[in-house]
């Protein structure tokens, strides 16, 4: 009689078992401890300073609850691909310190995407720094 691995009723993530209010609150705990986590890293602390003051002023600038969402959509999504870059470059370092292409290339992928989340909050801004100028 061939042998069959023992059956185990626990989950190897416990989050996967928990439902409704309780994976809710465990979540949220998880996504709070990211931020920690976050806030260590010098690039997010600064963006996140940064959020602090153009968030506010989105209020100020934005000259219909579509252009405020987009000033302030536009400063959370480069803490978002921050973050995500991030977790990128954390889950390679843990693979190991050793130099690869394919860890490079990951890494220099996840620094393209803050770039270019970055660029396209500055054209927002820009662009309604400049219409509340000179057409305001």
């Amino acid at each position: 009689m061939p042998l069959s691995p023992p059956e185990s009723s626990a989950p190897a993530n416990p989050q996967k078992a928990r439902t409704g209010l309780n994976r809710i609150w465990h979540a949220a705990g998880y996504s709070i401890e990211g931020l920690r986590a976050g806030w260590n890293e010098k690039a997010f602390r600064q963006e996140a300073i940064a959020a602090l003051v153009l968030l506010p002023a989105s209020l100020w600038l934005g000259q219909s609850w579509v252009e405020t969402a987009l000033l302030a959509g536009s400063v959370v999504i480069v803490m978002i691909v921050e973050l995500l870059n991030t977790g990128i470059e954390t889950a390679i370092d843990r693979i190991g310190p050793e130099w690869h292409d394919l860890s490079k290339r990951a890494k220099d992928m996840g620094s393209a995407a803050v770039l270019l989340a970055l660029l396209l909050c500055a054209g927002i801004w820009g662009a309604a720094v400049f219409q509340r100028i000179f057409h305001g």
